[in-house]
């Protein structure tokens, strides 16, 4: 990883940017200011795509307003698929046995579950929490009742909903439970995710990068929370947002403003646009 001080930095020719809390304001909007600035990084041959724990048909829209047409990574990499041909380059579900075992496992504490099969959002009943998620996401629910009954096939996700403190008893029996079988973080405080160990945002940056054909070293990653880290460790050059706890930011190369303060575009000008 290349550390401020040690200059000159390559050049860049992929950036892979977090939405929630990362790109997008706490509006869930992309700022004017931050659309400019990425559209001339675009215009300098620098690609640049989206690394969210979102479903596909949640990021897709963000890609689309940015005229993006390049893979996206999706379900912290659980599938990687093209923002407007379709075309999926790679993908890693939850196998149905451990997926069955994690929701009895969350069953035990009563806790809001999502479950996403198809691009599609599914779970067992509408509630608060439930609601809150699909307006952020802004993608619909569909209530499916008991979810072991329901579950007949890999899941692409499994997700639970809870107050973060309340979630830190379940998270260590968790990881106790399926640690090395399943890959276990949290893209927000609330939300506990379960995906394939090999559903990761390094796993589908690394895809993203072979395909176009460019090393690590050429890589800029941005980011703010746990799920980021993986592809904080893969990439060249990794900047964290001023948003971010401060075990996040020491884990980057660089620490930028916050996504209210227009933190993306802050740190594109300065490593992509200066000079």
């Amino acid at each position: 990883m290349y550390k401020l001080g040690v200059w000159p930095l390559p050049r860049f020719e992929l950036v892979a940017i977090d939405l929630d809390g990362t790109l997008l304001d706490d509006d869930l909007k992309i700022s004017p200011r931050t659309q400019e600035v990425i559209a001339r990084v675009r215009q300098q041959g620098v690609h640049v795509t989206i690394a969210t724990g979102r479903m596909f048909a949640s990021a897709q829209p963000y890609a689309l307003q940015l005229g993006l047409d390049i893979p996206l990574i999706t379900y912290q990499g659980a599938l990687v698929k093209t923002s407007q041909g379709g075309q999926v380059l790679y993908h890693r579900f939850v196998p149905l046995e451990l997926a069955r075992q994690v929701i009895q496992t969350v069953n035990e504490y009563g806790y809001p579950i999502n479950v996403y099969l198809d691009d599609r959002l599914f779970v067992e009943k509408i509630t608060p929490e439930g609601e809150m998620y699909a307006r952020r996401s802004n993608v619909p629910l569909h209530p499916a009742g008991d979810l072991l009954e329901f579950l007949q096939e890999d899941p692409i996700k499994v997700l639970v909903i809870q107050e973060e403190d309340k979630l830190q008893a379940l998270e260590e029996k968790c990881r106790k439970i399926f640690g090395g079988k399943l890959y276990i973080t949290r893209s927000q405080p609330m939300y506990l995710e379960f995906m394939h160990p090999e559903a990761t945002k390094k796993r589908g940056l690394e895809a993203v990068a072979s395909h176009l054909g460019i090393g690590p070293e050429k890589i800029m990653v941005i980011g703010d929370s746990y799920n980021d880290l993986e592809m904080f460790r893969f990439a060249g050059f990794s900047i964290a947002m001023g948003n971010a706890r401060p075990e996040i930011k020491e884990r980057a190369d660089y620490v930028t403003k916050s996504n209210r303060e227009e933190g993306v575009a802050e740190a594109l000008e300065k490593f992509l646009l200066d000079g």
